[in-house]
Protein backbone atom coordinates (compact mmCIF):
# COMPACT_ATOMS: atom_id res chain seq x y z
CA UNK A 1 0.00 0.00 0.00
CA UNK A 2 1.28 3.44 -0.88
CA UNK A 3 1.59 6.05 1.89
CA UNK A 4 0.54 9.07 -0.15
CA UNK A 5 -0.16 12.20 1.92
CA UNK A 6 -2.50 14.95 0.69
CA UNK A 7 -2.24 18.63 1.44
CA UNK A 8 -4.61 18.15 4.38
CA UNK A 9 -2.19 15.66 5.98
CA UNK A 10 -4.44 12.71 5.13
CA UNK A 11 -2.70 9.43 4.31
CA UNK A 12 -4.17 7.77 1.23
CA UNK A 13 -4.27 3.99 1.18
CA UNK A 14 -3.64 3.51 -2.54
CA UNK A 15 -2.39 0.20 -3.93
CA UNK A 16 0.14 0.75 -6.74
CA UNK A 17 -0.26 -1.57 -9.71
CA UNK A 18 2.42 -4.18 -10.26
CA UNK A 19 4.35 -4.77 -13.46
CA UNK A 20 2.36 -7.81 -14.72
CA UNK A 21 -1.02 -6.06 -14.54
CA UNK A 22 0.39 -2.88 -16.05
CA UNK A 23 2.05 -4.83 -18.87
CA UNK A 24 -1.20 -6.61 -19.64
CA UNK A 25 -3.12 -3.31 -19.73
CA UNK A 26 -0.51 -1.73 -22.02
CA UNK A 27 -0.56 -4.80 -24.27
CA UNK A 28 -4.34 -4.58 -24.64
CA UNK A 29 -4.16 -0.86 -25.43
CA UNK A 30 -1.34 -1.27 -27.95
CA UNK A 31 -3.12 -4.15 -29.66
CA UNK A 32 -6.17 -1.97 -30.17
CA UNK A 33 -4.23 1.11 -31.29
CA UNK A 34 -1.85 -0.78 -33.60
CA UNK A 35 -4.75 -2.65 -35.21
CA UNK A 36 -6.53 0.64 -35.90
CA UNK A 37 -3.26 2.15 -37.19
CA UNK A 38 -2.65 -0.73 -39.60
CA UNK A 39 -6.20 -0.67 -40.96
CA UNK A 40 -6.23 3.09 -41.40
CA UNK A 41 -2.67 3.02 -42.79
CA UNK A 42 -3.63 0.53 -45.49
CA UNK A 43 -6.60 2.69 -46.43
CA UNK A 44 -4.46 5.82 -46.60
CA UNK A 45 -1.84 4.04 -48.69
CA UNK A 46 -4.42 3.03 -51.24
CA UNK A 47 -6.00 6.49 -51.21
CA UNK A 48 -2.70 8.36 -51.60
CA UNK A 49 -1.10 6.09 -54.19
CA UNK A 50 -1.22 8.83 -56.80
CA UNK A 51 0.60 11.38 -54.60
CA UNK A 52 4.33 12.00 -54.56
CA UNK A 53 6.53 10.19 -51.97
CA UNK A 54 6.97 13.31 -49.82
CA UNK A 55 3.21 13.71 -49.36
CA UNK A 56 2.83 10.02 -48.61
CA UNK A 57 5.57 10.23 -45.94
CA UNK A 58 3.92 13.28 -44.34
CA UNK A 59 0.57 11.52 -44.21
CA UNK A 60 2.20 8.43 -42.71
CA UNK A 61 3.90 10.46 -39.97
CA UNK A 62 0.69 12.38 -39.24
CA UNK A 63 -1.32 9.17 -38.96
CA UNK A 64 1.32 7.67 -36.66
CA UNK A 65 1.28 10.65 -34.33
CA UNK A 66 -2.50 10.85 -34.37
CA UNK A 67 -3.31 7.19 -33.76
CA UNK A 68 -0.43 6.04 -31.55
CA UNK A 69 0.18 9.26 -29.60
CA UNK A 70 -2.79 11.58 -29.85
CA UNK A 71 -5.57 9.01 -29.37
CA UNK A 72 -4.05 7.52 -26.16
CA UNK A 73 -3.58 11.02 -24.73
CA UNK A 74 -7.17 11.95 -25.55
CA UNK A 75 -8.52 8.70 -24.10
CA UNK A 76 -6.65 9.09 -20.79
CA UNK A 77 -7.67 12.75 -20.54
CA UNK A 78 -11.35 12.19 -21.20
CA UNK A 79 -11.60 9.03 -19.09
CA UNK A 80 -9.52 10.47 -16.21
CA UNK A 81 -6.87 7.78 -16.44
CA UNK A 82 -8.99 4.81 -17.48
CA UNK A 83 -8.07 3.48 -20.91
CA UNK A 84 -9.68 0.32 -22.24
CA UNK A 85 -6.77 -1.87 -21.14
CA UNK A 86 -6.65 -0.33 -17.67
CA UNK A 87 -10.40 -0.61 -17.36
CA UNK A 88 -10.21 -4.32 -18.20
CA UNK A 89 -7.43 -4.89 -15.65
CA UNK A 90 -8.97 -2.74 -12.93
CA UNK A 91 -6.28 -0.02 -13.05
CA UNK A 92 -6.34 3.74 -13.15
CA UNK A 93 -3.84 6.58 -13.53
CA UNK A 94 -4.00 9.17 -10.73
CA UNK A 95 -1.88 12.08 -9.58
CA UNK A 96 0.62 11.74 -6.76
CA UNK A 97 -1.96 13.22 -4.37
CA UNK A 98 -4.63 10.73 -5.47
CA UNK A 99 -6.61 13.13 -7.66
CA UNK A 100 -7.66 12.57 -11.31
CA UNK A 101 -5.17 13.41 -14.03
CA UNK A 102 -5.57 16.20 -16.54
CA UNK A 103 -4.38 16.90 -20.07
CA UNK A 104 -0.83 17.89 -19.13
CA UNK A 105 -0.32 14.66 -17.19
CA UNK A 106 -1.61 12.56 -20.08
CA UNK A 107 0.52 14.58 -22.54
CA UNK A 108 3.76 13.92 -20.65
CA UNK A 109 2.93 10.24 -20.20
CA UNK A 110 2.02 9.84 -23.87
CA UNK A 111 5.10 11.71 -25.17
CA UNK A 112 7.51 9.65 -23.08
CA UNK A 113 5.53 6.51 -23.83
CA UNK A 114 6.63 6.76 -27.47
CA UNK A 115 10.23 6.22 -26.34
CA UNK A 116 9.55 3.83 -23.47
CA UNK A 117 6.92 1.63 -25.08
CA UNK A 118 7.08 1.94 -28.86
CA UNK A 119 10.70 2.65 -29.82
CA UNK A 120 12.27 0.32 -27.22
CA UNK A 121 9.42 -2.25 -27.21
CA UNK A 122 8.71 -1.61 -23.52
CA UNK A 123 12.22 -2.40 -22.27
CA UNK A 124 12.84 1.01 -20.69
CA UNK A 125 9.38 1.05 -19.09
CA UNK A 126 9.87 -2.45 -17.62
CA UNK A 127 13.27 -1.59 -16.13
CA UNK A 128 11.97 1.68 -14.67
CA UNK A 129 8.95 -0.06 -13.13
CA UNK A 130 11.13 -2.74 -11.55
CA UNK A 131 13.52 -0.16 -10.09
CA UNK A 132 10.78 2.15 -8.77
CA UNK A 133 9.34 1.39 -5.34
CA UNK A 134 5.82 2.17 -6.57
CA UNK A 135 6.19 0.60 -10.01
CA UNK A 136 6.31 3.88 -11.95
CA UNK A 137 7.79 4.24 -15.42
CA UNK A 138 9.60 7.37 -16.61
CA UNK A 139 6.39 8.92 -17.94
CA UNK A 140 4.81 8.63 -14.48
CA UNK A 141 7.89 10.11 -12.79
CA UNK A 142 8.01 13.19 -15.02
CA UNK A 143 4.22 13.62 -15.09
CA UNK A 144 3.79 13.17 -11.34
CA UNK A 145 1.34 10.30 -11.74
CA UNK A 146 0.84 6.80 -10.41
CA UNK A 147 -1.02 3.75 -11.71
CA UNK A 148 -3.14 2.25 -8.93
CA UNK A 149 -5.48 -0.69 -8.56
CA UNK A 150 -9.16 0.16 -8.40
CA UNK A 151 -10.58 -3.33 -7.92
CA UNK A 152 -9.14 -4.51 -4.63
CA UNK A 153 -10.43 -7.82 -3.24
CA UNK A 154 -12.48 -7.13 -0.15
CA UNK A 155 -11.39 -8.52 3.17
CA UNK A 156 -13.52 -11.15 4.81
CA UNK A 157 -15.49 -9.66 7.70
CA UNK A 158 -15.43 -11.97 10.71
CA UNK A 159 -18.48 -11.88 12.98
CA UNK A 160 -18.11 -11.01 16.65
CA UNK A 161 -18.61 -14.08 18.87
CA UNK A 162 -21.90 -14.18 20.74
CA UNK A 163 -21.74 -13.57 24.53
CA UNK A 164 -22.61 -16.32 27.01
CA UNK A 165 -26.37 -16.78 27.48
CA UNK A 166 -26.21 -15.88 31.16
CA UNK A 167 -24.93 -12.39 30.22
CA UNK A 168 -27.78 -11.58 27.82
CA UNK A 169 -29.64 -8.46 28.89
CA UNK A 170 -27.26 -7.62 31.76
CA UNK A 171 -26.05 -4.34 30.21
CA UNK A 172 -29.24 -2.78 28.88
CA UNK A 173 -28.88 0.24 31.16
CA UNK A 174 -25.20 0.82 30.34
CA UNK A 175 -24.32 4.27 28.96
CA UNK A 176 -22.22 3.78 25.81
CA UNK A 177 -22.27 7.35 24.50
CA UNK A 178 -18.76 8.17 25.75
CA UNK A 179 -17.04 5.19 24.10
CA UNK A 180 -15.05 6.39 21.04
CA UNK A 181 -15.11 4.62 17.69
CA UNK A 182 -11.43 3.75 17.95
CA UNK A 183 -12.03 1.73 21.10
CA UNK A 184 -14.97 -0.09 19.48
CA UNK A 185 -12.76 -0.96 16.52
CA UNK A 186 -9.98 -2.25 18.79
CA UNK A 187 -12.46 -4.39 20.76
CA UNK A 188 -13.95 -5.79 17.56
CA UNK A 189 -10.54 -6.64 16.13
CA UNK A 190 -9.59 -8.42 19.33
CA UNK A 191 -12.83 -10.42 19.52
CA UNK A 192 -12.60 -11.58 15.90
CA UNK A 193 -8.96 -12.68 16.32
CA UNK A 194 -8.74 -13.78 19.95
CA UNK A 195 -8.63 -17.47 18.99
CA UNK A 196 -5.48 -16.82 16.95
CA UNK A 197 -3.60 -15.20 19.85
CA UNK A 198 -1.51 -16.74 22.57
CA UNK A 199 -3.75 -17.33 25.64
CA UNK A 200 -1.65 -15.15 27.94
CA UNK A 201 -1.33 -12.35 25.40
CA UNK A 202 -5.05 -12.53 24.63
CA UNK A 203 -5.99 -12.39 28.31
CA UNK A 204 -3.76 -9.33 28.85
CA UNK A 205 -5.28 -7.56 25.84
CA UNK A 206 -8.82 -8.36 26.99
CA UNK A 207 -8.11 -7.02 30.47
CA UNK A 208 -6.66 -3.80 29.08
CA UNK A 209 -9.57 -3.26 26.70
CA UNK A 210 -12.07 -4.02 29.46
CA UNK A 211 -10.39 -1.45 31.74
CA UNK A 212 -10.58 1.17 28.98
CA UNK A 213 -14.26 0.34 28.43
CA UNK A 214 -15.04 0.56 32.15
CA UNK A 215 -13.26 3.93 32.33
CA UNK A 216 -15.48 5.24 29.50
CA UNK A 217 -18.77 3.84 30.77
CA UNK A 218 -18.21 4.29 34.50
CA UNK A 219 -19.82 0.93 35.34
CA UNK A 220 -17.62 -2.04 36.31
CA UNK A 221 -18.56 -5.53 35.10
CA UNK A 222 -20.32 -7.95 37.45
CA UNK A 223 -18.00 -9.89 39.80
CA UNK A 224 -16.61 -13.07 38.33
CA UNK A 225 -17.24 -12.13 34.68
CA UNK A 226 -14.18 -12.74 32.44
CA UNK A 227 -12.88 -9.78 30.50
CA UNK A 228 -13.48 -11.37 27.10
CA UNK A 229 -17.08 -12.30 27.98
CA UNK A 230 -17.66 -8.76 29.26
CA UNK A 231 -16.42 -7.32 25.96
CA UNK A 232 -18.65 -9.70 23.97
CA UNK A 233 -21.72 -8.76 25.98
CA UNK A 234 -21.12 -5.00 25.66
CA UNK A 235 -20.49 -5.22 21.90
CA UNK A 236 -23.63 -7.34 21.52
CA UNK A 237 -25.61 -4.71 23.45
CA UNK A 238 -24.30 -1.95 21.18
CA UNK A 239 -25.18 -3.93 18.05
CA UNK A 240 -28.68 -4.56 19.41
CA UNK A 241 -29.18 -0.84 20.02
CA UNK A 242 -27.93 0.06 16.57
CA UNK A 243 -30.23 -2.51 14.97
CA UNK A 244 -33.23 -1.29 16.95
CA UNK A 245 -32.46 2.31 16.02
CA UNK A 246 -32.14 1.41 12.33
CA UNK A 247 -35.43 -0.52 12.29
CA UNK A 248 -37.17 2.29 14.13
CA UNK A 249 -35.90 4.86 11.61
CA UNK A 250 -36.96 2.69 8.68
CA UNK A 251 -40.47 1.99 10.02
CA UNK A 252 -43.18 3.36 7.66
CA UNK A 253 -45.54 6.05 9.00
CA UNK A 254 -48.99 5.07 10.21
CA UNK A 255 -51.77 5.18 7.64
CA UNK A 256 -54.33 7.95 7.88
CA UNK A 257 -57.58 7.10 9.65
CA UNK A 258 -60.49 6.22 7.40
CA UNK A 259 -63.45 8.58 7.43
CA UNK A 260 -66.30 7.62 9.78
CA UNK A 261 -69.48 6.80 7.85
CA UNK A 262 -72.64 8.66 8.86
CA UNK A 263 -74.76 7.02 11.50
CA UNK A 264 -71.82 5.61 13.50
CA UNK A 265 -70.19 7.05 16.54
CA UNK A 266 -66.50 8.11 16.69
CA UNK A 267 -63.94 5.31 16.68
CA UNK A 268 -61.75 5.27 19.83
CA UNK A 269 -58.08 6.18 19.34
CA UNK A 270 -56.72 3.03 20.96
CA UNK A 271 -58.56 0.00 22.24
CA UNK A 272 -57.17 -2.64 24.60
CA UNK A 273 -55.74 -5.65 22.84
CA UNK A 274 -57.86 -8.07 24.86
CA UNK A 275 -61.18 -6.24 24.47
CA UNK A 276 -63.50 -7.94 21.97
CA UNK A 277 -64.79 -6.05 19.06
CA UNK A 278 -68.35 -4.79 19.56
CA UNK A 279 -70.25 -3.65 16.52
CA UNK A 280 -71.89 -0.24 16.95
CA UNK A 281 -75.63 -0.32 17.40
CA UNK A 282 -77.56 0.89 14.37
CA UNK A 283 -79.48 4.09 14.67
CA UNK A 284 -83.20 3.42 15.22
CA UNK A 285 -85.39 4.98 12.61
CA UNK A 286 -89.11 5.73 13.35
CA UNK A 287 -91.62 5.14 10.62
CA UNK A 288 -93.79 8.16 9.76
CA UNK A 289 -97.40 8.08 11.17
CA UNK A 290 -99.98 6.86 8.68
CA UNK A 291 -102.38 9.55 7.60
CA UNK A 292 -106.05 8.38 7.69
CA UNK A 293 -107.71 8.20 4.35
CA UNK A 294 -110.57 10.57 3.64
CA UNK A 295 -113.92 8.81 3.01
CA UNK A 296 -117.74 9.26 3.23
CA UNK A 297 -118.07 7.43 6.62
CA UNK A 298 -118.23 9.71 9.63
CA UNK A 299 -117.98 8.21 13.15
CA UNK A 300 -120.97 8.79 15.46
CA UNK A 301 -120.73 11.77 17.79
Amino acid sequence: MSDLVTGDAVVLGLRPARLPSRALAILLDLTLYVTAYVLIGVGLTLATASLDPAAQAAIAVASFLLLLVGIPIAVETLSHGRSLGKLACGLRVVRDDGGPIRFRHALVRGALGVVELLLTFGTVAAIASLVSARGRRLGDVFAGTLVVRERVPGARVMPVPAPPPWLAGRFTQLDLSAVPDGLWLAIRQYLTRMNQLDPQVGAAMAARLADDLVARTGAPPPPGVPAAAYLMAVVHERQSRDAARAFRAAAPPLAAAAPVPPGFGPVPAAAPASAPYVAPAPVARTAPAETPRAGGFAPPA
